[in-house]
């Protein structure tokens, strides 16, 4: 159905032959909503992916797995909670631009701080540098 179809409806939930209307009713892990509003889903995600993350905090931030084992925990465990339904979201740059600032937060723990050459001062990585260090 079309977005603009859907639009202001609430949802009629059948459960043993009785009808129960919602504003908004979760299914399969993702939120529905009568106004085919996706931002309380990222909100969802990103509230999801926290625990995650803080759950395997300690590893990620470990010296004693490799780069390459903290990116696979990410790639296999993190992201998908992260990214499960989002084909059917639709784009904004303001929410691409959220998902990629909770990404970076999450490599930048893997990835740790870095020494600067120049003053010797530890400092984050730029978004630049963990794309390049991630892809």
């Amino acid at each position: 159905m079309s977005q603009d179809r859907n639009a202001g409806r609430s949802h009629i939930t059948k459960i043993d032959n009785s009808c129960e209307i919602t504003e908004e009713f979760r299914y399969l892990g993702t939120t529905l909503a009568n106004q085919n509003s996706i931002q309380e889903e990222i909100k969802s995600r990103v509230k999801s992916v926290n625990v995650c993350h803080l759950s395997l905090q300690h590893f990620l931030s470990s010296s004693l797995l490799s780069k390459n084992i903290k990116i696979k925990i990410h790639r296999n465990i993190i992201l998908p909670v992260l990214l499960y339904g989002h084909e059917t979201w639709s784009r904004t740059l303001r929410k691409e631009h959220r998902l990629r600032v909770l990404e970076n937060r999450v490599l930048r723990r893997i990835f740790g701080p870095k020494r600067d050459e120049v003053t010797g001062k530890w400092r984050k990585l730029h978004n630049v540098e963990l794309n390049d260090l991630y892809c």
